[in-house]
């Protein structure tokens, strides 16, 4: 189950982050290392038939269009949580700190360590037990996330399923039952969740 595991956010990462030509090289072993598991291919063959057949810039086009001009689509986990608020500096913060216990160098590459498709590679490559922490605590904005991508019907949608599908409950119904998960009702800001505090749950080695 693991090993399906690290695949799963190993291919979950890779697909969510920006598609360049080193992403197309990988569709074939992106393809090979999910057909190893019955259905664990289905979530992602719409994003790599894409890949494979789309002209690439055209494919570029649209991926900054849904993920990088606004925040529909924010894939930073603690957007959807803290917003733009200060306190977010110390959720990123904490990120950070589980990083470092990892006694690995991880490369933000100039993301912030909240960065969506990075928490998935360290989960899948580095501890998967941390990194599955770190996605748990954050299970509601990954079902904001994908309740976005559903609302405008983008195939990534599946993908942020498949990673919810890995970790512990039932995926809630609709928004309104995220509200309730994070233990609040309707947010008053658009930027997400406020006023929950995922430092209500502490970090691994925090």
């Amino acid at each position: 189950m693991s090993r399906k595991t690290q695949i799963t956010y190993m291919a979950a990462g890779w697909c969510l982050a920006y598609p360049d030509a080193e992403l197309v090289s990988r569709v074939p072993l992106i393809r090979a290392a999910l057909g190893e598991f019955p259905g664990a291919l289905a979530p992602f063959a719409p994003v790599l038939d894409t890949l494979e057949s789309a002209d690439l810039m055209a494919t570029q086009a649209d991926y900054v269009k849904e993920f990088d001009l606004g925040k529909r689509h924010a894939l930073h986990l603690s957007y959807w949580t803290d917003g733009d608020t200060r306190r977010r500096g110390e959720v990123l913060g904490a990120f950070k700190k589980v990083y470092r216990g990892s006694d690995a160098l991880v490369d933000t590459q100039g993301e912030l360590p909240d960065y969506l498709p990075m928490v998935l590679e360290f989960a899948a490559t580095v501890d998967l037990a941390a990194g599955q922490e770190l996605l748990q605590q954050f299970r509601p904005s990954l079902e904001l996330i994908k309740f976005g991508l559903l609302r405008d019907s983008l195939p990534h949608a599946a993908m942020v399923q498949a990673v919810c599908d890995t970790l512990p409950g039932a995926s809630p119904a609709n928004e309104q039952a995220v509200m309730r998960m994070a233990g609040h009702g309707p947010p008053t800001e658009s930027v997400g969740l406020d006023p929950y505090d995922p430092r209500l749950l502490p970090l691994r080695g925090a």
